[in-house]
């Protein structure tokens, strides 16, 4: 065991492995950092040139670009509030107004910090637990992922802001956003109105960046103030007291990172609005989240970067990709002659110990890279809003458009830019509005395939010892949302009693 895996050292350790996971995390962050680009894209486009690389060295510059890529939409997140990837969307949440408070350095710090510790659980999770969490993962079937997606949804309580009323509104908008197009069960369209475009639905790119980008731009021109500075990225660090402060935000987030990682087809974005709740009810800051809350941006990177370990974990262990872009990667590894699965370990166990110890090495040159990103990107905040804003609104159509090279997702863009603008007036959270839409298409077609097995009876979300436990799950995250709303209304109705004796 021991000779083998200083063969894989061995096998990792030569200049060409070395560069291609740097240049890859190199990639991935500038990749991220740009508005409508996504890892996926940026794993695509870098496939074809990997054909003629020897094997090892093929997979850690892929790994490295998916895990730049997830760290890099961080910045443009906290810096212009426009989330670079998906997964960053939650970021904004309280990245963004710290880097209105003149905290943008601290902010993209911590991002960093938090993201490259979560890295690092999640590659460790990948080496040792690969097996266990991968069988784990093989045992959900439809019910079971419909009970997951149910206690998911419960995340939409904890990013409502002020008003849970408000935040079910925009909940309710997303849910009715992702059910038009095809229904994936017969074929069936919603919605559509005979339009062959929203057939295929809306796509997640321009939507996310006109809910993100375009309110903000607009507001800030209707508000003709178009000429100051945007943000200044300051030059505050993250002390040692604040890391460990949110150390226990950070762990968690990353170890519900690697559970919903290692699950077949939930990706970055639920688990960081996932591990952003969590922290959220059990920070004793939590009422401060939403509005510049350090733990919160802590909380949010970590669940989004303890993905990108654990998604490796089916794809090897089962042959199973883990999220898109490790879909991506499988090509790869198929191309090189590894095939994916149990007798992967058996034939090449060699390669294996190699790419491990070359993903292990990524989170300290994901570390490296994100100190230099941010010097290098976050000069972005310091540009007047004269120049800035035309330069992002330009971003913002490329990145709509390259995703399927269609006006059509422009319009859906700009469509979406202007009902954010609306709820950014009406004091509408735009994070429900993103969460619904994400996890709805789940929800309701695990839901329909469910009943579809059990020829319509509902026993077969009781069938099992995992969809108890999200059921236990789901009726105590209800519960401390409902107790949580009926103590702040009675702290509100004190503080009125209070201030009519006062008069």
């Amino acid at each position: 065991m021991l000779e083998t895996i200083q063969a894989g050292f061995a096998m990792f350790l030569t200049v060409h492995n070395v560069v291609a996971i740097f240049g890859g995390l190199v990639v991935g962050v500038v990749v991220g950092a740009i508005p409508g680009m996504t890892g996926t894209m940026g794993v695509a486009l870098a496939l074809p040139f990997t054909f003629y690389m020897p094997p090892i060295t093929s997979i850690l510059l892929l790994v490295g670009i998916y895990k730049g890529a997830i760290y890099g939409g961080s910045i443009p997140a906290i810096v212009i509030k426009t989330p670079g990837t998906p997964a960053a969307a939650c970021t904004v949440l309280d990245g963004y107004p710290m880097a209105r408070k003149g905290q943008a350095g601290k902010a993209l710090q911590m991002a960093l910090y938090a993201g490259c510790t979560a890295d690092l659980v999640s590659n460790i999770a990948l080496i040792f637990f690969a097996g266990f969490i991968a069988s784990f993962a093989l045992r959900f079937g439809p019910a079971e992922y419909f009970t997951l997606i149910t206690f998911s949804l419960t995340i939409i309580a904890g990013v409502c802001g002020a008003s849970l009323t408000r935040g079910l509104v925009s909940a309710g908008f997303g849910l009715l956003a992702a059910t038009i197009g095809l229904d994936l069960v017969y074929g069936s369209s919603r919605l559509a109105f005979g339009s062959a475009d929203l057939m295929g639905g809306l796509n997640f790119i321009p939507l996310l960046i006109g809910l993100f980008a375009l309110p903000e731009i607009i507001n800030e021109y209707t508000r003709r103030q178009s000429g100051h500075v945007a943000t200044k990225v300051d030059r505050s660090s993250v002390t040692w007291g604040e890391y460990r402060a949110s150390l226990k935000s950070i762990l968690r987030g990353s170890l519900i990172g690697v559970v919903l990682g290692a699950i077949p087809g939930i990706g970055a974005a639920p688990a960081s609005f996932m591990s952003y709740s969590e922290a959220k009810r059990n920070s004793k800051n939590g009422d401060r989240f939403g509005e510049g809350e350090l733990e919160g941006v802590a909380a949010a990177e970590a669940g989004a970067n303890g993905v990108t370990g654990a998604t490796l974990i089916p794809l090897m262990s089962l042959g199973v990709p883990g999220d898109v872009i490790t879909a991506v990667i499988l090509g790869a590894f198929m191309i090189h002659g590894l095939t994916p699965g149990p007798t992967l370990f058996q034939k090449h166990i060699t390669e294996i110990y190699a790419l491990f110890w070359g993903i292990l090495f990524s989170s300290a040159l994901l570390l490296l890279t994100g100190k230099v990103a941010i010097r290098a990107f976050a000069r972005l905040g310091e540009v007047p809003n004269s120049i800035l804003f035309p330069i992002v609104i330009v971003l913002c159509f490329y990145g709509a458009y390259a995703v399927n090279s269609s006006m059509f997702d422009v319009g859906v863009m700009v469509g979406m830019g202007v009902l954010g603008y609306f709820m950014l007036k009406f004091d509408i959270p735009p994070a429900p509005f993103l969460i619904a839409f994400i996890l709805g298409p789940m929800f309701e077609d695990n839901l329909r395939r469910s009943l579809l097995l059990s020829k319509g009876s509902f026993g077969i979300f009781f069938s099992s010892a995992i969809c108890w436990f999200f059921i236990a799950l789901t009726v105590l995250s209800v519960y401390l949302v409902v107790r949580r709303n009926m103590r702040e209304r009675t702290n509100r109705r004190r503080a009125l009693a209070d201030a009519a004796k006062a008069k």
